[in-house]
């Protein structure tokens, strides 16, 4: 009996040590082994970026094969979100607000550090027939959208790779899309003063396209003035609203042609260079918001 009672003891004894060995191995887990969601799972930091993806459904996507690029919010990121919108967690967010917000952080492609400049990338989120797009700025530091600094970079895991920001990404309009960007600081004031931000922050889905402040400064030299403060509103509001087409209209759609504007007709050319009325020329493309697209042009247009 003493005998059967010890093979019993040195038989749970081992299990014991089976099983301390089995969780010492999962604990030793490289991160290169860890797809991004068992990195997001095994760091404490993102345990509110973990409920958000589950409650959309999105942790299978993020253990899927793939190179990805997530730009991954800390809680402090999401605890000053949930004080912005007024609410008290995840719990009050529907998978249908989260998905589009939690794609908005993830790349199809994997770029590291290193890899990263200055301009504009494609997401994963889904908008208007295409995929919303995120302003990077690496002048001093990184910074996406303006707002959001990238505090940690390279995390390499096996399915792509993890920057920490410290600010929660949201999806943005075509209104934004200008605010975010140095180049249209001259653009957003004439909008702001013309009263025109609430039409062009509406439903939409707007094309606009957007003189950078190079253009403006070639037309205030023409006009003989100093700058937006010279002109009314009322000359303004022709003016913006002729460069805004109705629809989400990608430059793989562009025909050579007259095109409706919300303000008459502008001429489109396609070769030798993509131009507006001949002068303009279109020096960037597709920039996705969440209600229309921004194309870069290099000439203010006028009516």
């Amino acid at each position: 009996m003493k005998k059967q009672t010890l093979t019993f003891g040195l038989i749970a004894l081992m299990g014991i040590f089976t099983l301390t060995g089995c969780e010492k191995e999962e604990e030793m887990k490289s991160v290169e082994d860890m797809t991004i969601a068992e990195y997001a799972i095994s760091d404490a930091n993102f345990s509110i970026l973990v409920q958000a993806l589950t409650k959309a459904e999105l942790v299978n996507v993020l253990n899927g094969t793939g190179n990805f690029t997530v730009f991954a919010p800390t809680n402090a990121a999401f605890t000053a979100l949930f004080t912005e919108l007024g609410v008290s967690g995840i719990d009050a967010l529907s998978k249908e607000a989260l998905t589009p917000i939690l794609l908005y952080h993830v790349l199809g492609t994997e770029a590291k550090a290193s890899m990263i400049s200055t301009g504009y990338y494609s997401t994963l989120s889904p908008s208007q027939g295409s995929f919303l797009s995120l302003k990077v700025d690496v002048a001093s530091g990184v910074k996406l959208n303006k707002t959001a600094n990238v505090t940690a970079t390279d995390v390499d895991v096996k399915n792509g790779v993890i920057h920490v920001i410290d600010k929660v990404l949201l999806p943005q309009t075509v209104v934004d899309i200008a605010l975010n960007n140095d180049s249209f600081s001259i653009l957003v004031q004439a909008v702001v003063k013309a009263d025109l931000v609430n039409v062009l922050n509406g439903t939409g889905p707007f094309t606009i396209f957007a003189p950078t402040n190079a253009a403006f400064e070639a037309l205030f030299a023409t006009l003989g003035i100093t700058g937006i403060a010279d002109l009314t509103a009322a000359q303004l509001v022709p003016i913006l609203t002729y460069h805004v087409v109705s629809g989400n209209v990608l430059s793989s759609q562009l025909q050579a042609g007259n095109v409706e504007t919300l303000n008459g007709t502008i001429s489109v050319t396609l070769s030798p260079a993509p131009a507006i009325n001949s002068t303009s020329k279109i020096i960037a493309v597709d920039v996705q918001g969440s209600n229309g697209v921004v194309h870069v042009i290099d000439q203010v247009l006028l009516p």
